[in-house]
């Protein structure tokens, strides 16, 4: 792991820490940013182009790419641009099953799923994302890891 990444990981980790710790947002306020976000990410267009950058560097991934010898990647690819463009405050409703389910049988530790974290950091600084977006949607998508770890 690249300083840099250590670094992110670090920015990851306070600003999540920062979320927790802050009063809550009026709602007003948290449409806003959660709109902030999805614009920030380039919108549908732009979640689409990073997952689409996304996956093909998970499947050539060896720390984590047996994990998807199973997986329709087609479908994977919509439902993950739908919880991105949901979890970023975009127009989209995820309509995939829980993490919990979709995961349980599927043995995911720490290690596989922070390389799936750093994998989408690489498919996010492609496309110029700015470490402080990178960020913002990270922490949104952090508190999956409880029903994505199994192992």
């Amino acid at each position: 792991m690249t300083m840099k990444r250590v670094i992110r990981l670090l920015g990851l980790c306070f600003s999540t820490w920062v979320m927790l710790a802050v009063a809550p947002v009026p709602a007003v306020a948290q449409n806003a940013v959660a709109d902030s976000l999805f614009q920030d990410l380039g919108g549908k267009d732009g979640i689409k182009q990073i997952v689409g950058d996304f996956l093909p560097i998970v499947l050539n991934d060896v720390r984590i790419k047996k994990k998807f010898d199973d997986i329709d990647i087609d479908h994977l690819a919509k439902r993950l641009t739908e919880q991105f463009c949901e979890v970023s405050g975009g127009p989209c409703q995820y309509s995939g099953k829980d993490m919990k389910t979709i995961h349980a049988d599927l043995g995911i530790s720490n290690a596989q799923f922070n390389a799936l974290v750093e994998d989408l950091q690489l498919a996010m600084e492609k496309h110029d994302v700015p470490s402080r977006v990178q960020n913002k949607l990270l922490a949104k998508l952090a508190p999956m890891q409880h029903s994505v770890v199994t192992k």
